[in-house]
């Protein structure tokens, strides 16, 4: 074999550290579903292997792999994992009564580990292109914090007191995960009171620091309804990768 060639083919390591966290507390009510969404079969095996293995890609460089769930669930989570012969390498915390408190977690068991870059990923998002978790890494390297990010595909309208007025949606975009950070900067971050005004990591960071924000993929969609989980069966029988 060409040396050169073999080289070429070697995924190069990432510029920093890279951790994810993968946060799942869904209860599966939503979905009408007899367990929690992300044990849901989807093409054969849970949601939530679906989404680690993701994050597993070799190509990414993830040193460490951190996956929050309720107190519940972790037995259930142990159990799938010998069922299905996971081989992949990751630590299981309990997470909070929320979701800041359930990243929160995840972060304290990353302590004391080595600043770099950390993802915050919805365990329910299963089907995240490759390319967009290395692009959100890479611009949270450069950046300090970056969110995958779609535009909006119909008209959004605000509701007012008179009825209701057009926004331009060029100017919105639908955020999704992963949301990545400077490890750093999410610490201190997560260090301030939790707020009702939250919603995601960025609206935690955002008081702190500058939000980039990457494009993200409409394939990458939260299985919150029994819709998205029939939607997902199908992109994954064409073969969605990316």
């Amino acid at each position: 074999m060409n040396p050169s060639a073999a080289s070429s083919s070697t995924p190069k390591a990432p510029a920093t550290l890279r951790y994810a966290i993968l946060v799942a507390g869904g209860s599966g009510t939503r979905m009408g579903a007899d367990r929690p969404k992300q044990f849901l079969e989807l093409a054969g095996e849970p949601v939530l292997l679906h989404t680690l293995r993701r994050f597993a890609d070799p190509a990414l460089g993830v040193r460490e792999l951190v996956i929050v769930l309720p107190a519940g669930q972790l037995e259930t989570w142990r159990g799938l994992c010998a069922q299905y012969n996971v081989q992949i390498p990751h630590a299981l915390v309990v997470g909070g009564a929320t979701r800041w408190a359930s990243v929160r977690a995840g972060l304290a068991h990353l302590a004391d580990r080595e600043n770099g870059v950390v993802a915050v990923h919805d365990g329910v998002r299963p089907l995240t292109p490759r390319t967009v978790i290395e692009a959100t890494y890479q611009a949270a390297y450069n950046h300090g914090a970056a969110v995958a990010a779609v535009v909006p595909k119909d008209s959004v309208r605000n509701l007012s007191q008179q009825g209701s007025y057009a926004l331009n949606r060029a100017r919105l975009r639908l955020v999704q995960t992963p949301q990545c950070f400077d490890l750093a900067l999410l610490r201190r971050a997560y260090q301030l009171p939790e707020l009702t005004t939250f919603t995601d990591d960025a609206s935690v960071v955002e008081d702190l620091h500058p939000i980039q924000l990457v494009e993200g993929d409409y394939r990458n969609l939260k299985i919150t309804t029994a819709e998205d989980l029939y939607i997902a069966e199908a992109l994954l029988r064409m073969g969605s990768k990316g």
